[in-house]
């Protein structure tokens, strides 16, 4: 049945926004005058009029980690006390926090009533519903595990969504101490500076090098501090464009994944993604090439993707999967050793789980490490550029000193 998304106003004139399942648009205004509410804007939520109609296009848009893992968990409960998947995505959709979530569980309700399967109907929202998640749910509707495979991505999205916030906070400390105190450093150059100049220049002293030097920095500010910014804009409006060609960006992830400093970073942090993407799917019963492919489609860099669809393809032709992990040379040995003993034992799944978590603990172990290094850095760095300005600043004034006792 089709969705349309509704503003209307009570008898009291308090507005709302939601969604609503009907036949047609003149049904859900019957629906909603049925409430007692007065509509004022009914449009499909299929459509792309939608937005020109002064409503969001929900159904394009992505949702958030922690919105998905809950209505995941939701639809896990329900289909696993046997309700049926239509009904359970109805009930959710109606206690969804948020019309975003309501709206495209609705749209895929209403592609599952027309005959169509709940992977396939998760596929006209790619940006929603990742490649792993709905080659895991194909995999539970196959193998009859739909709850479990619901139940296990739910807690897998809940610690993905976990650790990406404990690197975002981990780094915004000394991000925005290094903004403020840059920022204090402009200030001083640009109004400060030139003011203690001007008393310099007026007693006519020999100032010092490191003074000439910080007039010369604060005076170029001043006369070309906007087109400093806007050259910066520009440069990055353009690198952005160069790094749209694909083969510009495999150079730089190239770079990260082999190259120091950031090597190991990046491989650790790619490996914990692949391995955890990786893990989700072979328990949920996906074959071993198909959960490759998907796990390499989540993989953030583009190098290391490349590597992983090529173990994929060494799976496909004979190759064991720890050999062909290991010949790639873009995972940790821990990885590919956990991996060897899981195919010995016969336990791939649980192997790969184990390694994942470990993954994620190291980490969370070497984030923790850089930005204990990156605080002091930070401080000390711009501690040094302040110092130098007091230094600059001061010099003359000793010499001043000095002149005046003589």
């Amino acid at each position: 049945m089709p969705a349309f998304l509704y503003r209307a106003v009570d008898a009291r004139g308090k507005a709302s926004k939601g969604v609503i399942e009907a036949a047609s648009e003149a049904g859900a205004r019957r629906a909603l005058r049925e409430r007692a509410l007065l509509p004022t804007a009914i449009a499909p939520t299929r459509e792309a009029t939608t937005a020109a109609s002064g409503l969001a296009l929900f159904s394009r848009k992505r949702i958030s980690p922690r919105a998905l893992a809950t209505a995941t968990r939701q639809l896990s409960t329900l289909i696993g006390s046997s309700v049926r998947i239509e009904e359970a995505l109805a009930l959710v959709a109606g206690q969804a926090e948020s019309a975003a979530v309501g709206t495209l569980l609705v749209n895929v309700r209403g592609a599952i009533l027309e005959g169509r399967t709940f992977a396939q109907a998760l596929g006209d929202h790619p940006a929603a519903f990742p490649e792993y998640y709905r080659a895991s749910i194909a995999a539970g509707e196959q193998s009859g595990r739909l709850s479990d495979v619901l139940a296990h991505l739910a807690d897998f999205v809940e610690r993905r969504h976990r650790t990406q916030q404990k690197v975002q906070l981990a780094l915004l400390y000394p991000a925005l101490l290094a903004s403020v105190a840059l920022g204090m450093v402009v200030l001083l150059m640009l109004y400060v500076v030139p003011d203690i100049v001007r008393v310099f220049v007026s007693r006519g002293a020999e100032l010092p090098l490191l003074t000439r030097l910080l007039i010369a920095l604060s005076s170029g500010l001043q006369n070309y501090g906007l087109y400093l910014l806007l050259a910066l804009l520009i440069g990055g409006f353009f690198w952005l464009r160069w790094l749209r060609v694909p083969d510009n960006r495999l150079r730089l992830h190239r770079a990260l994944a082999t190259r120091k400093p950031f090597r190991r970073l990046s491989r650790q942090m790619n490996a914990a993604r692949f391995g955890g993407t990786l893990a989700t799917l072979v328990q949920s019963a996906v074959p071993l090439v198909d959960a490759l492919a998907a796990a390499a489609a989540v993989t953030p860099n583009h190098f290391i993707r490349a590597q992983a669809l090529a173990v994929a393809q060494r799976v496909t032709e004979g190759s064991s999967l720890s050999r062909a992990m290991g010949e790639a040379d873009a995972f940790p040995p821990m990885l590919v050793a956990i991996v060897a003993s899981g195919e010995n034992s016969g336990q791939l799944g649980e192997a790969l789980g184990r390694a994942a978590a470990e993954l994620e603990r190291e980490l969370d172990a070497l984030v923790a490490t850089i930005v204990a290094l990156v605080e002091p850095a930070v401080l000390l760095l711009m501690g040094g550029v302040v110092l130098l300005m007091v230094l600059a600043i001061l010099l003359p004034i000793i010499g001043l000193n000095d002149l005046v006792a003589g």
